[in-house]
């Protein structure tokens, strides 16, 4: 399972890294809108993390590009926002699969990773 980590703060995508890790999924994690676009650019990915608020550039700019570049790709957006909060999220953003809050136990939001990257 190859996963592509869109967060901003950089501990909090390393504590989803290590867990994501530890499942065996391949990851990779960038913490803006450029380093997701070159990530996504390089490597195919069967799902991508994403943060629904970036501090540089915007994390729909990131799934829409990925809609694009790579349609199998599953994104499950993160959130600490009530914004998205009615699941208009995916009525905009085609590749969406879930939306969890930011400070869900990690290894729920790694369950919810393997069972997408599983989904095909």
């Amino acid at each position: 399972m190859k996963v592509l980590i869109v967060e901003s703060e950089p501990e909090l995508g390393r504590l989803w890294q290590r867990h994501m890790d530890r499942q065996g999924c391949d990851t990779v994690l960038v913490h803006d809108q450029d380093g997701a676009v070159e990530a996504l650019r390089g490597d195919p990915f069967d799902v991508i993390v994403l943060d629904l608020i970036l501090t540089e550039g915007s994390a729909l700019a990131v799934s829409d590009f990925a809609s694009y570049r790579q349609p199998d790709a599953k994104v499950i957006f993160v959130t600490n926002s009530a914004f998205f909060s009615d699941g208009s999220i995916f009525n905009h953003c085609v590749n969406a699969r879930a939306m969890v809050r930011a400070d869900s136990p990690p290894d729920d939001l790694a369950a919810m990773v393997e069972h997408y990257a599983l989904a095909g």
